[in-house]
């Protein structure tokens, strides 16, 4: 006799994990959770139990993405399902949320998150159709000690690795104080014994990832709580080859920081410093370090220590009040430090945080116009940088393979590698592309052919000590090196 569906879907979940890498981190520890408590993943919606979407509601057009998720969901849903709304979305609006999303079961928040299967049983035994709301004001950090949750995401061959949570800055146009509290910090030993669960599973990248990576330890009493951090990571588990820090914080690169960076060869030398802008005033209005004589002087110094380095940083143009001589200075210095990467963005009005009050909202037309102007000069230094590495070996770490296109997209029959050298974070950076197919997961040198605004190209060095050392992963089948 067959079962009812009820019965058949029961205990398997179905999770979409919208917004960055701290929120597929979040999903990741949610499903390990679910798991724990004897429920499975499933990719189709139709047969899961629970339906759960980790939102993301940092600025508009995530919240938008989110809320057109959780309503599509809402329209396949059967009266024996549930939906849960988690994430920043669920813990910004709340109860305003359900307005938004009729149909919609649970909402669970960003600071307790871990209590996700508490909520499935409430409302497995709820006996009223209304929503259930879990938005405790306290935020609770899990570690490999509680629950033994890992809070990282493995994706392939590299690893998001979460080492605090929530932020103390009070940037003007940023919500997410409010939306995931003050910053706490997870136990060193917990993060030092979760890099050592990674190595363990070959794992060659692992990212330390935070609202704010240099305030690590700021709460646990610790002073230079990041270069405490990296040397214990180093000494518990020297065979992860590559240590990237994301989202650092202007003014917290200490001097101990760099030279803990430039000391270990497996802290990569790149920096994401997220900057924000150019210009004194703007900084001050945006509530954020206005001290710009220290970002030319960190820069200088940790290139000094690090002539290789690669550094990263995002700008918003169009921020209220920003004049065309604030903007001018922006592109000043852009020309002055030259970054290897920059993200920009355009202004988004945000309700609730400082910024939204602020008067002279510049208008669409003239952001569009300077976030053009700023991407246009970007875009001929990062060609030029990239240009500059022609001729150079570089290590990658390879991601997969597929056949390569002409420049009108047509396939050329050749196959091509994909990967990604120390300069290059995933999803926000670019790519190295590799004449053959190379093993996935494995770190190979490359000699640099050509070079493109974003990615680089190039072929296996066959000069380099280490393809011989490793001739026998490339001698399986994987790739003719003698072809090249």
């Amino acid at each position: 006799m067959q079962l009812p569906v009820s019965q058949l879907q029961r205990n398997k979940y179905f999770l979409l994990s919208l917004g960055c890498s701290k929120n597929s981190v979040d999903s990741e520890s949610i499903a390990q959770i679910l798991h724990q408590r004897g429920m499975s993943g499933t990719g189709d919606p139709e047969s899961a139990e629970v339906l759960i979407v980790n939102t993301c509601g940092f600025i508009n057009s995530a919240k938008e993405e989110s809320i057109t998720a959780l309503r599509e969901l809402v329209e396949i849903k059967r009266a024996d399902q549930m939906l849960i709304a988690a994430g920043c979305l669920s813990q910004r609006y709340g109860e305003i949320l359900a307005q938004e999303v009729p149909g919609l079961d649970g909402v669970i928040g960003t600071r307790r998150w871990m209590d996700i299967f508490d909520l499935i049983s409430r409302l497995r035994e709820r006996k009223h159709p209304q929503p259930l709301y879990h938005l405790p004001t306290d935020a609770k950090m899990v570690g490999l000690d509680e629950k033994g949750v890992l809070r990282a995401s493995v994706q392939g061959a590299y690893a998001y690795l979460k080492i605090a949570d929530g932020c103390r800055r009070p940037c003007a146009f940023c919500a997410i104080p409010r939306i995931k509290g003050t910053a706490v910090s997870r136990p060193l030993e917990s993060i030092v014994g979760e890099a050592v669960r990674l190595q363990d599973t070959g794992v060659k990248e692992v990212m330390l990832i935070a609202q704010d990576s240099t305030d690590y330890g700021y709460d646990l009493g610790m002073k230079d709580g990041l270069a405490q951090l990296l040397d214990a990571i180093v000494e518990a588990a020297p065979e992860i080859p590559w240590l990237r820090i994301m989202y650092a914080y202007p003014g917290y690169v200490t001097p101990r920081l760099m030279e803990t960076m430039a000391r270990h060869k497996q802290v990569l030398p790149y920096l994401d410093m997220p900057l924000q802008h150019g210009h004194r005033e703007t900084l001050k209005r945006m509530r954020r370090p206005a001290k710009v004589e220290w970002v030319y002087e960190t820069i200088g110094k940790l290139r000094e220590l690090m002539p290789d380095l690669a550094v990263r940083t995002t700008f918003i143009v169009g921020y209220p009040g920003e004049t065309e001589e604030e903007f001018e200075a922006l592109l000043t210095m852009l020309r002055d430090l030259e970054f290897d990467r920059v993200g920009a963005f355009q202004y988004s009005y945000e309700l609730g945080t400082p910024s939204a009050a602020l008067p002279n909202h510049v208008d669409d037309a003239i952001k569009l116009d300077r976030y053009e102007r700023l991407m246009e000069l970007q875009q001929g230094i990062s060609l030029k940088k990239n240009q500059a590495l022609v001729g150079k070996t570089l290590d990658i770490l390879v991601e997969g393979h597929g056949l390569g296109e002409d420049e009108d997209g047509l396939n050329t029959g050749a196959v091509i590698s994909l990967g990604r050298s120390y300069r290059d974070a995933p999803e926000i950076d670019g790519y190295v592309l590799v004449e053959g197919e190379l093993p996935a997961g494995e770190i190979v040198p490359a000699r640099v052919t050509g070079a493109t605004t974003y990615d680089l190209l190039a072929t296996v060095d066959l000069k380099s000590p280490s393809i011989v050392e490793a001739g026998r992963i490339y001698g399986e089948g994987m790739i003719d090196l003698k072809s090249l």
